[in-house]
């Protein structure tokens, strides 16, 4: 954690010396001292945090970790007082005079931080030194004798479990053997990848000892590669694997080769032999193409079986025809109930008494055999009797309830993975910590706190949303963030930590005073709190207090309500460096004066509170970045919002997604909306005049657009407006009444060529030509678009070469609806909603090949099942809901034998039901 908080400091301090060395005046040389000592101390730090068993280097780091924190404070109060603007006129030169004044006491006082701070950091760096003479130095990866010990005792007892033991391992033990054992001549590499703990190494070996893979080869080896390997031993293991199996010594002249010459002679040897080679943990593509050189590719039908935590390892090792990734899986349910009735109770039963306990503590294991192994040898020395003890576990877990450290084992192998993160991912994981167990964590909204928070870096030509989204995208690569939801065409919705890993996190956190939480049972945070989540807020006036360091605040659940005057009492607290304020559902109907006094704030989340007004003082928030105001009884921002130049996400109006209600309401914006062309997000602004809708074409960076409330006259110059936003990739609008058309067909022709998400709501004369030419999209919603029969609606839009959900909801007037050969190639979610003239659906054969979801709701017409759905063999749902009675009834009461009982007994789930009380009920045939 502490090369994390330098990282981002080196980063903080690398922009204040470019951008405001004019205000540092004589500080500078200070400033570049201490960034300077920052930097050279940043290799050690690495490798001081792998030995986090020795005491010596533990007490250094938080000495880093609390020097680090203490500048960032100096420097963000150097900004405070120094680097915000001002007004223009009259009002704003008397501020500057005053504040010039005002400033000289806070500069000396400055002035003695930072000499306070470098002469720390001189003592720190002299300590460092010694360190480096005592422990020495080494390459990335390195981790302390008693880890490596650990690590590879762990790895050690996977290879030597019975088979007996062993659940839910024959399917894919079966499924690797036969991508192993195929006829293919060429070398082939078959890649197993998956979170540690998964048994990827446990399946691996019982495949590599069966008796029908050992009589297939003439050589095996299998080598560990781990995050410490060394090139020239791993080739030298080798190659002493290869001459046992021959019973011949290895020659002496091995010992003294370079690598060049150890790769030739295992070539050599290699080059006419059937070969089946084991790379177990590889952690990196570099660790992969290393090996790779020594492979010979020869025709001799040789085998690679690679085990890899990280996704990339697993895609780089298989890029060839044949090669083959196996993403290994957590236990079933009844597979997890089975290994820890083994593990626990030696037999398959429970004693009833623990049967509700045992299963909570199971749900949190979530399939992982590792860690059902670890709490059932924890469990196995309690008292069958007494469940009182077995509820000390559960609500201990993850501590050290079970008296004896027999947890540590899962909590080494998954540490392996967060000690490999590189800095700038660390916190981003820890931030994580932040969220109750089980709470499915927003992406979008997550990505907006990293930034926020200065934990994202900035890099030339790319945004920040994206560089964020890569670090999700790397954390999820390395199998530490889990993906809970995502769209239909693949974007991501929610994600979270498995049970073992967020605990794991929230230790960490707690350790090193990062993210604390608060709860109604443990109200205290530390004295120099930076990040602080409160779960079930609950009133505590005497707590409101050392806030001066907070950097984050995010609010989960109410037990208490949190009115305008208990949060005036929080924010009293001068927590004057904050930059991130989650309130999302507090009873707040007005935004305290206390929060425009928060210079540093870039986030507010105001999401679903009974805000009416936002007042002219949210000009004075100019660092501000984020604010949700949706949800909200704002029905129109002030003239002072454009103050806000840094402004990047501004959201509005109606709640949750876009798609769910006829008509979204928005937020009437000032003239001068297109002045914040910063503006990357820009949710229910409403088209209130043709200036406004003519503005939104100058916020060029916008990649989200929910516009309201458009006129049919507003259409060409909406137009005109989206032909110049050409990074736009979701864009939805809604008309300003259900009669209304949305006139855009015109010669205006925008080129949207990232456009992947497209939501209309309002009638249509046709479908735009600009629609049907848009290669990038992936979801088009139609909403009361009442496209007519002679159209060819269906026609149109099945050449859209990448579409994969279409929703049609009060969108076509047409009787029939056909889809033919060639089109719809990629499709797999289709929703035909509310169509009140349909009577008649047809699949012909061949046609909509990848469709995998139908929808059918509110198509009183339609008395008989879609003619050729037998045709849809990938369908995995069907669902029909508050269809006519005829046909409810008739898929409700099929018969086996019938002819519609065939056509479509081929998918998996059909579900029949009405709206009832605010919901779907119904059930599944």
């Amino acid at each position: 954690m502490a090369e994390s908080v330098v990282g981002i400091l080196i980063i903080q301090l690398s922009t204040l010396l470019s951008q405001e060395i004019t205000l540092l005046g004589g500080l500078k040389s200070d400033v570049q001292f201490i960034k300077d000592e920052l930097e050279s101390m940043k290799a050690f730090l690495r490798e001081a945090e792998a030995k986090e068993d020795n005491s010596e280097l533990r007490v250094w780091l938080k000495q880093v970790r609390e020097v680090a924190y203490d500048t960032e404070d100096v420097l963000d109060d150097f900004t405070f007082h120094f680097a915000r603007g001002y007004m223009d006129g009259f009002y704003g030169k008397v501020g500057k005079i005053y504040n010039s004044i005002k400033n000289l006491k806070a500069r000396h006082q400055i002035s003695l931080e930072i000499k306070e701070i470098k002469a720390r950091f001189g003592e720190i760096s002299e300590r460092q030194r010694r360190y480096l003479s005592q422990y020495g130095t080494q390459e990335r990866g390195f981790s302390s004798s008693r880890q490596a010990n650990a690590d590879f005792d762990t790895r050690a007892q996977s290879l030597f479990i019975e088979e007996a033991q062993l659940v839910g391992i024959d399917k894919p033990k079966a499924e690797l053997i036969s991508k192993i054992l195929d006829d293919h001549s060429q070398l082939k590499v078959v890649s197993v990848k998956g979170m540690g703990g998964l048994g990827k190494t446990t399946l691996v070996k019982k495949v590599y000892d069966d008796a029908a893979v050992k009589k297939q080869f003439q050589s095996h080896a299998w080598i560990t590669v781990s995050q410490t390997f060394q090139f020239s031993d791993i080739i030298k293991n080798l190659i002493q694997q290869l001459y046992n199996e021959i019973r011949r010594p290895v020659p002496r002249r091995v010992e003294s080769m370079d690598d060049i010459m150890l790769i030739e002679f295992v070539r050599d040897f290699l080059r006419e032999r059937r070969y089946i080679l084991v790379l177990d943990d590889v952690w990196s593509i570099d660790a992969w193409e290393a090996i790779k050189c020594v492979l010979p590719d020869c025709t001799t039908a040789s085998r690679v079986v690679l085990t890899t935590r990280i996704a990339d390892v697993a895609s780089a090792s298989c890029l060839g025809s044949l090669d083959f990734v196996y993403k290994m899986e957590p236990l079933s349910d009844k597979e997890s109930w089975t290994l820890f009735c083994n593990r626990t109770f030696q037999s398959n039963d429970c004693p009833p008494n623990l049967e509700e306990v045992a299963k909570k503590l199971l749900k949190k294991c979530e399939g992982l055999p590792l860690a059902i192994v670890a709490i059932g040898g924890v469990l196995a020395l309690k008292d069958n009797e007494k469940t009182h003890e077995w509820e000390m576990i559960l609500h201990g877990f993850g501590g050290e309830a079970d008296g004896g450290g027999k947890l540590d084992r899962i909590k080494r192998v998954l540490l392996l993975s967060y000690n490999d993160l590189p800095h700038y991912l660390k916190s981003c994981l820890l931030y994580l910590s932040i969220y109750p167990e089980d709470y499915p964590i927003g992406v979008d909204d997550i990505l907006l706190k990293w930034i926020a928070l200065g934990f994202v870096e900035e890099k030339e030509r790319i945004t920040s949303t994206d560089i964020a989204m890569s670090y999700m995208k790397e954390l999820i690569n390395r199998s530490l963030i889990q993906v809970k939801s995502t769209w239909t065409d693949g974007k991501l919705i929610t994600c979270g930590l498995h049970d073992f890993l967020r605990e794991i996190i929230v230790s960490k956190s707690k350790e090193q005073d990062f993210t604390p939480v608060a709860t109604r049972y443990y109200t205290r945070w530390p004295e120099k709190v930076r990040h602080l989540a409160i779960h079930n807020f609950t009133e505590n006036p005497q707590e409101f207090s050392s806030l001066k360091c907070l950097r984050s605040v995010v609010i989960f659940g109410y037990e208490d309500p949190l009115t305008t005057t208990i949060l005036s009492k929080f924010l009293s607290g001068d927590p004057k460096m904050l930059k991130v304020l989650d309130l999302d559902g507090a009873e707040l109907d007005n935004i305290p004066k206390h929060v425009f006094k928060l210079f540093h704030l870039k986030y507010l989340n105001l999401n679903g509170t009974g805000v009416k007004i936002i007042p002219k003082s949210i000009g004075k928030l100019q660092n501000l970045e984020v604010i949700d105001l949706r949800g909200t009884n704002v029905t129109e921002l002030p003239v002072e919002i454009l103050n806000l130049r840094k402004l990047r996400s501004l959201l509005l109006g109606g709640l949750g997604d876009y798609s769910n209600d006829y008509a979204v309401w928005g937020c009437k914006c000032p003239l001068g909306i297109g002045k914040l062309i910063c503006l990357e997000e820009l949710y229910g602004i409403e088209a209130d005049s043709d200036k406004i809708v003519r503005e939104v074409g100058n916020l060029t960076q916008l990649r989200l657009l929910v516009i309201t409330k458009l006129r049919r006259e507003d259409g060409k110059e909406l137009l005109s407006s989206l032909s110049r936003l050409t990074n736009l990739r979701e864009l939805a609008i809604s008309c300003i009444k259900e009669d209304e058309t949305l006139d855009l067909q015109h010669s205006v022709f925008p080129k949207l060529g990232f456009l992947t998400r497209l939501c209309l709501k309002g009638r249509l004369e046709r479908v735009p030509q600009w629609v049907t030419s848009l290669q990038s999209l992936r979801t088009l919603l139609l909403f009361n678009s009442r496209l007519r029969e002679d159209e060819n609606v269906i026609g149109s839009l099945g050449h859209l070469p990448n579409l994969i959900a279409l929703g049609l909801h009060g969108a076509y007037e047409g009787e029939t609806i056909c889809f033919k050969v060639g089109g719809f190639q990629k499709l797999q979610r289709l929703e035909l909603m509310q169509l009140k003239r349909l009577t008649w659906v047809r699949v012909e054969e061949e046609s909509v090949p990848s469709l995998r979801s139908l929808q059918l709701g509110d198509c009183k017409l339609m008395q008989e099942l879609p003619s050729g759905i037998q045709n849809l063999t990938r369908l995995q749902f069907l669902r029909f809901l508050d269809m006519s009675d005829k046909l409810m009834h008739k898929v409700q009461n099929l018969d086996k034998q019938s002819v519609d009982y065939q056509t479509i007994s081929h998918i998996p789930q059909v579900f029949t039901g009405h709206w009832i009380n605010g919901r779907w009920e119904g059930k599944f045939l």
